[in-house]
Order: C-alpha cells, then sequence, then structure tokens
C-alpha cells in the first residue's frame, strides 16, 4: 500500500461523535510511552501526523486521522500512566471501550508492546479483555531497533509465553521500529488485506 495523504480530522471524546461509519478503520493502543505517535507517524510517512511527546499520557481524546481518503487511522489514549489521576484514568478506560465494544467499522487494533521491557501485566489484562470481548486485534512489538536488541528478543519470548498461558493460539505479531521502518511493509500489507474485504454499511 501506497500512502498518499495522511490527514488528522477530529478528536472526539465519545464514540457516538465519532465520524460516520463509511469506511474501515484501524485503532491504534498501548501503554503510555510505548512508542504510538512514533509508529503512527512512520507507517503513515508523515514526521509531524500525531504528536510526540517526552510525556506520556498526552493522548486524552479518539483521535481520527483520514488515510488515502479511504479509511481511518485512529489513535487512542495510552493505558496505565501512573502519574495520571485515578478519576481520568476511568474516563479514558470507559472511553476506550466503549469504542471497541461500540464501533461497528473499527477492523483491527493494533495493540502496541515495548520491546524493550518485560511483560508487563497491564499488557496481558488488556490483550484478555480484547480477547474476551472478541475484539479482533494483532500485536506490535516496538523499539526492536534499540541496543539491546537481544534483551529484547527475550522480552517479546517471555510476553509471547505469558500470554499463551492465558490463549490457545496467539493473535498475530509484528516486529517494528519507528526508527528502522521495520514492520512498516507488512503492517500496511495487513491493513490493506482487510480492506479489500470490507463491506461498507449502509
Amino acid at each position: 500500500m501506497i500512502i498518499k495523504t495522511a490527514e488528522y480530522l477530529i478528536s472526539v471524546p465519545k464514540v457516538e461523535m465519532a465520524p460516520h461509519s463509511d469506511r474501515p478503520e484501524y485503532a491504534f493502543i498501548g501503554r503510555s510511552n510505548v512508542g504510538k505517535s512514533s509508529l503512527i507517524n512512520m507507517l503513515t510517512g508523515h514526521s509531524k501526523l500525531a504528536l510526540t511527546s517526552g510525556r506520556p499520557g498526552k493522548t486524552r481524546m479518539i483521535n481520527y486521522f483520514n488515510i488515502n481518503k479511504e479509511w481511518y487511522l485512529v489513535d487512542l489514549p495510552g493505558y496505565g500512566y501512573a502519574q495520571t489521576g485515578k478519576q481520568r484514568r476511568q474516563t479514558w478506560r470507559k472511553m476506550i471501550e466503549e469504542y471497541f465494544l461500540l464501533r461497528i467499522s473499527m477492523q483491527c487494533a493494533f495493540l502496541l508492546i515495548d520491546s524493550g521491557v518485560p511483560p508487563q501485566d497491564i499488557d496481558i489484562e488488556f490483550a484478555n479483555w480484547l480477547g474476551e470481548n472478541q475484539i479482533p486485534f494483532v500485536i506490535v512489538f516496538t523499539k526492536t531497533d534499540k541496543k539491546k536488541a537481544r534483551q529484547g528478543d527475550n522480552y517479546i519470548r517471555a510476553f509471547k509465553q505469558k500470554l499463551g498461558e492465558y490463549w490457545e493460539q496467539l493473535p498475530p505479531c509484528y516486529l517494528s521500529s519507528a526508527e528502522t521502518k521495520r514492520g512498516r511493509e507488512e503492517l500496511l500489507e495487513f491493513i490493506e488485506s482487510v480492506n479489500a474485504n470490507f463491506e461498507p454499511l449502509h
């Protein structure tokens, strides 16, 4: 897939305010500081499409990007940021859960996992929640270009092993790097294949 255009469309606090469900959309989510904005920018080829920040917890709404005027890329708030107040975390969780449960044009979620840290319970719990609610998703391991690559490989294996305690078969997994563009072609090909089978809602 060639990305010809990638434009910010709208940010909404509730799924009911999202654009009309006339095209496929893909949601990107993960723990705060997982490298989500960098991955989105790498995939779309626009370095400033999604705002990157050294401070986690920056995304606070459901952010829509119009890609090739054919599909939506959706940037969801990160979860698990300890310095965010409990009430705000609960608000974000409700917003995220309602999005996944109610948004019928959401084709697949991209669950981002930091390859540079040991398996986190909150990631396992969220993956299991998606599975329990029959939300289609793939796992994308981020930051695979970092210096401690061998350690990262160990963390990826450990994460798969831990998730495998709950799953008979793991969701599809991809390796990515915003720096080297690793995984870009594979992820875009995956989106293109899903788009080909999308039937617009009338």
